[in-house]
């Protein structure tokens, strides 16, 4: 009877051998990702060869611009090249076992990306990988969609701790991430949602946990002039995702008061800059005059999920004696 033995990981410059969700991510983690993010976005071609020869497996249950592109750019870019694996339908799980799908990619390429509806699909794709798995967003969490927020706003702020940013709409994956990244970076992350939409209390606990080490606060209320009272960064999102299209008729009345506008920005701090992780419902959660302003940085996010994306590659991904 064959023995089952578990793939050893090889050693990485992160803390971490994946990134699967906010929470793995150290203080450290953060500072290493945007300072390579910088020199990756200002000299693109001192790292075009840096993985050379690697396979990237894109697995998307769920549709994408950004995400996709910014991947499939990115390890291009890098030197390597990428295979999308569409799983709209069936998703993944339905035709194989998601741990064989993982046996499988491991045998024949160096990364997998994946965005999936269930958290529990990436953490299963890393524990039968030996390979680097990456969260390119679940239900509960979109770690890269925060590390290009927080590198955007390293840009125009510089030191991130002691910054607020307000975040007003739906308690989802990128309110999540917002949370803890930012608690961990040292941000005070303020939410506003309707009542019964709020982040989800397991969430909320372990920001507010970090927090209370890094010396900054995580509030969730319903109210978002409170939310936006001196915030430097005001975010908001969709107020239905992928897969609640069902209850978008619903939403759009419950949501109708948390629409970001000029007169709601007018509370945050002079020069605050508006955010949008796209695509945005224009009308519904933020109104075109506030993301057509000089105060929003849309598309600068937009531009540096590839950075931020390419440098966790590179963390992930390089050969640890190259």
């Amino acid at each position: 009877m064959a023995v089952m033995t578990t793939a050893i990981k090889k050693p990485v410059a992160l803390s971490v051998p994946d990134l699967l969700g906010d929470p793995d991510l150290t203080q450290d983690d953060l500072k290493i990702l945007f300072d390579l993010s910088e020199r990756v976005k200002a000299t693109p071609g001192k790292y075009a060869q840096v993985l050379r020869g690697k396979q990237l497996a894109l697995i998307f249950e769920k549709p994408s611009l950004r995400t996709r592109t910014t991947f499939e750019v990115g390890i291009t870019s890098l030197g390597g090249f990428a295979v999308y694996l569409e799983h709209t339908k069936p998703r993944l799980g339905e035709r194989e076992a998601v741990k064989d799908v993982a046996r499988n990619l491991d045998r024949w390429v160096n990364g997998i990306v994946a965005r999936t509806f269930a958290h529990e699909s990436v953490l299963e794709l890393a524990a039968n990988a030996a390979i680097p798995v990456i969260n390119a967003l679940t239900d509960l969490y979109h770690p890269c969609q925060a590390l290009a927020d927080y590198f955007t706003l390293h840009e125009k702020f510089g030191d991130l701790k002691g910054l607020k940013l307000a975040f007003v709409g739906d308690g989802n994956n990128v309110c999540h991430s917002l949370m803890v990244q930012g608690a961990k970076l040292g941000v005070s992350v303020h939410v506003a949602t309707p009542p019964g939409y709020e982040p989800r209390p397991e969430v909320l606990e372990i920001a507010r946990g970090i927090a209370a080490e890094t010396g900054c606060t995580i509030e969730a209320s319903h109210d978002p002039t409170h939310a936006l009272a001196g915030a430097q960064a005001v975010y908001t999102d969709v107020w239905t995702s992928m897969g609640q299209e069902h209850a978008a008729h619903l939403r759009n009345q419950v949501f109708a008061d948390y629409r970001v506008t000029k007169d709601l920005m007018a509370v945050a701090d002079p020069g605050s800059l508006f955010m949008h992780c796209l695509p945005a419902h224009r009308g519904q959660e933020v109104t075109d005059e506030v993301i057509d302003s000089p105060q929003s940085v849309v598309f600068d996010q937009a531009e540096n999920r590839l950075h931020a994306q390419k440098a966790l590659m590179i963390l992930l991904m390089q050969d640890a004696s190259a």
